[in-house]
C-alpha cells in the first residue's frame, strides 16, 4: 500500500495541476483537488509544440528499439543458454560487464561511430547503437535455461538445424520473456532524453522528452500547467503498451515459478 501511494500520488499530482490553471497552479496552501477543471494548459501543448510529429518521432525510434532488442536478445540469449563453444562463459561475463558502463562513458565513441556512418542528427542515429542489449541476452538465457530440453532433441531427430529448432520451437515459446524485453525497452526508450539530445540537432528529429523541454520558456517561464500537461500526454502511450502487454508481462516474471 505505501509502495503503491509512493508512485500514485505524484501521478495523480501531476494529472491535478495539469488541469488547473496557471494563477491556481501556485496556490499557497495547494489543493490535491483542482478549484476548476482548465483544459487551457493542453490546448497550450499542442499550440507551443508540433506534439504530432514528436509522438510520431518517439514512437518510430521506440518501437523499432523494441523490437530490434526482442531480436537480438532472444537469438544471443539462445545461443548462450543452449549452444556450447569456447568462451561462451567468457564472452557472456563481457557482456553482462557492460552493463556496469554508463551510457555517458560511451557516447562520445558511439557519436564518433555515428558520424563517421553519415547517420548524425538522423533517426537511425538513435535506433541503431540501442538494439544491442545486455540485460536483455541476460533475462532471455536465463528464460530458454528454464525451458525443456526435450523439444531441442526431438527436433534434431526429425533432423531440424540450430536454426530450424530456434526458429519453429523456443522463439513462439520466448513469446512472454521477448515481451518482458519489448515493454522495458519501450518505457525506457520512449523517456529517454540524454542520447536524442547528444545525436539529434535539427528539430524535426526531436523525441517527445526533448519538445517537452521547450514547454518551460526561456529561463523557466513557462507554466507550470502546460509543461505537466505535457507530460501527462507523453504517459498515455507508455501506460497503453503497459496494459495491452501486461498479460504477457506477468507469464514471464512467473514463468519460472513452477519448475
Amino acid at each position: 500500500m505505501v509502495a503503491a501511494a509512493a508512485v500514485l500520488v505524484p501521478v495523480m499530482w501531476t494529472l491535478s495541476t495539469s488541469l488547473r490553471s496557471p494563477s491556481e497552479a501556485f496556490d499557497l496552501p495547494p489543493h490535491f483537488i483542482p478549484l476548476g477543471f482548465d483544459l487551457t494548459a493542453y490546448r497550450e501543448v499542442f499550440v507551443q509544440i508540433d506534439i504530432t510529429r514528436l509522438v510520431l518521432n518517439s514512437a518510430l525510434v521506440t518501437a523499432l528499439i523494441a523490437a530490434g532488442q526482442m531480436l537480438t536478445a532472444a537469438m544471443a540469449g539462445y545461443v548462450f543458454a543452449r549452444m556450447r563453444f569456447r568462451g561462451s562463459n567468457l564472452l557472456f561475463a563481457l557482456v553482462l560487464a557492460t552493463m556496469m558502463v554508463p551510457v555517458q562513458v560511451t557516447i562520445v565513441p558511439v557519436f564518433m561511430l555515428i558520424r563517421g556512418m553519415g547517420l548524425s542528427d538522423t533517426l537511425l542515429a538513435l535506433i541503431i547503437p540501442a538494439i544491442p542489449t545486455a540485460f536483455g541476452t541476460f533475462l532471455m538465457r536465463q528464460y530458454f535455461m528454464s525451458l525443456p530440453t526435450d523439444f531441442a532433441e526431438a527436433a534434431e531427430i526429425d533432423g531440424a538445424g540450430p536454426w530450424r529448432t530456434f526458429f519453429s520451437i523456443y522463439l513462439p515459446l520466448s513469446a512472454p520473456g521477448m515481451a518482458i524485453v519489448g515493454i522495458l525497452a519501450f518505457n525506457y526508450h520512449w523517456n529517454e532524453f540524454f542520447r536524442p539530445l547528444v545525436l539529434t540537432n535539427s528539430e524535426e528529429n526531436f523525441t517527445l522528452p526533448l519538445g517537452l523541454v521547450s514547454l518551460q520558456g526561456h529561463l523557466g517561464t513557462g507554466s507550470i500547467s502546460v509543461v505537466l500537461a505535457g507530460v501527462i500526454i507523453s504517459m498515455i502511450p507508455a501506460l497503453v503498451v503497459f496494459l495491452f502487454g501486461q498479460r504477457y508481462l506477468r507469464e514471464g516474471l512467473t514463468a519460472g515459478a513452477g519448475k
